[in-house]
Parts: C-alpha cells; sequence; structure tokens
C-alpha cells in the first residue's frame, strides 16, 4: 500500500509537458494548465483507467464463473486458484494508484472552479471504484486509503465499505443536481466525459443503478430491503439509451479496448459449455422444445437464442460449442480438430485476425458496458422476487430479456434472421412466461448471466457466492464447480481476490497477516456480503 502516499504525483503525467516542476504552482508556470481550475484533464484517463481494470481482473473472475476458460488444461485460475500476483489485481492499482489522488484532485478542482457536475461525476467513480474493488477483493483499505501522514494500512470490512459508497453515491447526486454551478459545455464535462458525454441526468440514472447495486449485494443480511432496491432501480437507467458504455478509439494499444485483438489478451480464453448451453436451448431450465422448424436455429430438440450468433464464436464447422473448465483442449483429438471453438475474435487458434464477422464487444474500437438496462431489470426481478411481488418481478424480467436481445443485434451479422429468431423467441411460454406461475428464480438469474456475460463478471461473481455455487439451492441451473480445484483452496471455491502483491504483501504485511492474508486458502475466506447473517 506505499504506493497510496506516493499516488498524487501521477497526477502531472495528465498534462502537457512543461517546465514546472510543482504543477499545483500555477504562479510560477504562467504557462502551464492551472490543474485545480481544470478537472477535465483529469476524468478521462480516470474512465479509461477503470474500464481497463475491470476487464483486466474480469479476465480471472470471468473464469471462476464459467464465462470462459483456458485452453490449457489444470489452469490454475479455471481450477479457482488465486496465485501471489499483480495480473490478479489492476483493480487494486486502479483505485488506489490511477485514479487516487488524481480522482481527490478532480473534485477538489471542481468545488473551486464551480464545476459541479464534475464533482458529482468524481464521487460516483469513487463510489464505483469501491464497489468494484471490494465486490473483487472483500475488505479493502479504505478509511484510511488517502491519508498522508500513513506508511501501513488497516483494512476496512464491507460492512464499513458499503454504506461509505452510499454515502458517495448520495453526495454525487447532490452535486449533479446544482444550478448554481457551470453547464456541462461551459465545464468542459461535454468533451472529457467518456461514458455520457456529459449528461447529468444520465449520471444520475447511473449512480441511482449504482445504488441498487449496492443494496442488493445483501440479500444475506437482516437488513437487505427489497423495496428499496426496487425503488432504485426505478430511478436509474430507463432503457438501452442509458447503458453506461466506454468508449475506445482502436488505433493504437493505448486506445484499445483491453479485450481487443490488438492489445492481444484473451487469445487462450474460450467460451465454456454452460454459455453454451444457455443459448443454444439445451440448459435445463431455458429449454424449449415445442419450437422448430426449418430455420437450422430451430434444428434438433431446442429453440436456439437468438443472441448466440451476435454473442458467441462458432467452430470452423459452423456448429457453436464450449470448452469445460480445467480440462482446455484436451477433449479434442487434434489442434487443427474443426469442432474447437474459435477464439473471441472470430479466429482460429490464439491468431487475432478474425476469419468472420467480429464478435460482441470484442473488436478494438468496441464500447465496452460498465452497467446496462438489462443488468438493473434482473436485479429489480430478484428483488421483487424475494419481496414476494411475482408481477413485478416477471415484468421487469421481461425488461430484462427484450433489452439485452435488442442490445446483442447490434453485434449480429445477419439482422434480419435475427430478427425472425427474436419473434420465435419472445413467443415462447418458457422463455418468456405471460404469467408469474412460469417464472422462476432460476430463469432470472440466469436471464441474468447471459446479460452480463463476457463484461459484468464481478456482477455475476458476486451473485454466484450470495448462492454459495448452487450449495444453497441450485439456481444456476446445470452449473458445476471443477472436479478438481487448486491445491491451495482445501476444496472450497474463491470467494475473494488477494490484494495486489507488490503493495500490501511487500509493504502491509501486517494489517494482510492479521485477516489471515498469508494463509493458501485465503482466496476462499468468504466474503461479509454473503454471509448468511
Amino acid at each position: 500500500m506505499r504506493k497510496i502516499v506516493f499516488a498524487s504525483l501521477i497526477a502531472a503525467s495528465v498534462f502537457s509537458a512543461s517546465g514546472c516542476k510543482d504543477y499545483l504552482d500555477v504562479n510560477t508556470n504562467p504557462n502551464g494548465p492551472d490543474a485545480l481550475l481544470q478537472p477535465e484533464l483529469f476524468l478521462p484517463q480516470i474512465q479509461s483507467e477503470m474500464a481497463v481494470a475491470v476487464q483486466w481482473d474480469g479476465r480471472f473472475a470471468g473464469q471462476y464463473v464459467q464465462n470462459w476458460a483456458s485452453t490449457v488444461t489444470n489452469n490454475a485460475i479455471d481450477q479457482h486458484g488465486n496465485p501471489l500476483s499483480d495480473s490478479y489485481a489492476q483493480l487494486w492499482r486502479a483505485v488506489y494508484w490511477s485514479m487516487g489522488y488524481n480522482l481527490s484532485d478532480m473534485i477538489e478542482s471542481g468545488e473551486r472552479s464551480k464545476k459541479y457536475d464534475f464533482v458529482g461525476v468524481g464521487h460516483v467513480m469513487r463510489a464505483y471504484g469501491w464497489q468494484n474493488l471490494t465486490d473483487y477483493h472483500g475488505p479493502v483499505i479504505m478509511t484510511e486509503a488517502f491519508d498522508p501522514d500513513k506508511r501501513v494500512f488497516n483494512y476496512d470490512e464491507q460492512d464499513v465499505v458499503y454504506p461509505e459508497i452510499k454515502r458517495l453515491l448520495e453526495e454525487g447526486i447532490k452535486s449533479l443536481e446544482r444550478t448554481d454551478g457551470l453547464d456541462a459545455a461551459s465545464s468542459g464535462l461535454s468533451k472529457s466525459d467518456l461514458i455520457y458525454g456529459g449528461n447529468r441526468e444520465q449520471w444520475k440514472r447511473f449512480a441511482y443503478g449504482l445504488l441498487a447495486i449496492n443494496a442488493h449485494r445483501l440479500t444475506n443480511k437482516p437488513s437487505y430491503d427489497p423495496n428499496k432496491v426496487i425503488e432504485y432501480v426505478d430511478q436509474a437507467l430507463a432503457s438501452n439509451a442509458d447503458n453506461a458504455l466506454i468508449r475506445f478509439e482502436g488505433t493504437v494499444s493505448a486506445n484499445t479496448s483491453f479485450f481487443g485483438p490488438l492489445r492481444n489478451n484473451i487469445a487462450s480464453n474460450r467460451q465454456t459449455k454452460y454459455i453454451v448451453g444457455l443459448l443454444d436451448g439445451t440448459n435445463s431450465e431455458l429449454t424449449d422444445s415445442g419450437l422448430q422448424g426449418a430455420d437450422p436455429i430451430f434444428e434438433g430438440q431446442h429453440l436456439k437464442d437468438p443472441r448466440i450468433t451476435a454473442m458467441l464464436a462458432p467452430s470452423p464447422d459452423g456448429e457453436y460449442r464450449g470448452i469445460t473448465p480445467t480440462l482446455g483442449l484436451s477433449e479434442f483429438p487434434n489442434s487443427t480438430d474443426p469442432r474447437i471453438p474459435k477464439n473471441l475474435w472470430n479466429a482460429t487458434g490464439v491468431s487475432t485476425v478474425p476469419t468472420g464477422p467480429q464478435i460482441y464487444f470484442f473488436a478494438n474500437a468496441a464500447r465496452f458496458p460498465l452497467m446496462t438496462y438489462s443488468q438493473l431489470q434482473f436485479i429489480k426481478a430478484e428483488a421483487a422476487w424475494i419481496a414476494g411481488k411475482k408481477d413485478i418481478a416477471l415484468q421487469a424480467y421481461r425488461n430484462g430479456v427484450i433489452a439485452h436481445i435488442d442490445f446483442a443485434r447490434t453485434y449480429a451479422p445477419d439482422p434480419a434472421v435475427y430478427d425472425e429468431r427474436k419473434e420465435a423467441y419472445l413467443a415462447s411460454e418458457v422463455m418468456m412466461p405471460s404469467t408469474s406461475a412460469g417464472l422462476t428464480l432460476s430463469k432470472i438469474m440466469l436471464q441474468k448471466y447471459i446479460a452480463t456475460w463476457g463484461w459484468g463478471f464481478l456482477e455475476t461473481w458476486s451473485d454466484m457466492r450470495r448462492y454459495h455455487y448452487n450449495q444453497d439451492e441450485e439456481v444456476y441451473t446445470d452449473f458445476v464447480l471443477p472436479n478438481t480445484l487448486n491445491v491451495a483452496n482445501m476444496g472450497k471455491p474463491a470467494y475473494r481476490a488477494r490484494p495486489r502483491y507488490n503493495s500490501d504483501y511487500m509493504w502491509n504485511q501486517e494489517a494482510l497477516r492479521a485477516m489471515g492474508g498469508f494463509e493458501e486458502d485465503y482466496h476462499t475466506y468468504e466474503t461479509w456480503f454473503s454471509k448468511r447473517q
């Protein structure tokens, strides 16, 4: 954690080169930018760093929940391992270092220059960082994180972190509602905001969406209030038009999506059998054999989801298949087998050159989701289900499914065919029940899994931990943990990621040791939010 103390120094890297040694000393550098009056110089870097960190660590959380798996047999992450390495803790670096004091300076400069929209966005971004960090790591250093007088730091448990996230979001909303400062065009927010282009109302909806996510994590706690979750969602994203998507230019590595072929970070990942089963109609909860026809998508026993062609990569023989976590490609006789799924760039092997249309949002310049309307509708559906409000749950479920089908259509190789398949899918009583009697909790959670596949890794992992990987009840039908877990796990699945190695394991050992961080199975310790108490 020593890096936290010096995090403010990297703010200087945001600015253009000058002869100034102290970027705050504008009196001695009249040609340099006044950082405390220009919060717009901070925001693009903060937003892009946060998105890349979610993608970076999402590769590993995505393996825990079987979004995808490694082509290598007995891969440690497929086995729910969490080795001591910086490779698995980019969010830690982003929240404490890349954002860190930069975010504090942005908020301060926004206050001083009456750019209250930046203040609001700053509070929301800090809350988003804390939410992702604690969802991934469990206990985090929050209360003491930016204390310049400290060299060692105590951890906060999630019962301390979650209320602070809520407070920050409420503060953010207040600032976004202020009318006594500069508007987005005058403040510079409209040009520097990579997500909403300076739209205050959409940022408020994003904040309410994060309030819903924050409150909904507590389903296993006596304090959980499903009605409050529903209230938050109703004030959050109103449609796909409000989806929080961060843009990338995709021209060079530095401005390209972390998941794009130019960055070459997911060449060895392949879609799993689990996601294929949810989309090809073979999952036992999402299966309908009553609709068949001449269209190849209906051939065989089950109705297939139209989204399969937009989201997943076919094998060279044209069929959709996935791999089994920990087995890699060992289920296929040789590396040229035409049944092996292509990678997520629609290429064979580890090639970065697609052999067909680019898949989903894995292109270099594809916009990456940070929050979507469909995600929140499924949160509302689950909350309403828990509250016994089944009709509300059904409507939210239907909203979520339709919205995500429409969202995925953007990536469909043949939109006309996609629309035909969508019509058949929505006509299915199994997939889209007309009454609440046909709705199940599993349907809600499985459709949410589909809607957050490939981007909402921490949301999905939080959900699976809340239901203890089906140990409480089979919510995720047909989901099976690997037969062989990593030897360090002592037979238990992962529940948290370790803190970043080259900060806490090097410089903050005493606090880390006090909570068992040096134990081999620390990453299997159950998170506070998932405990039933």
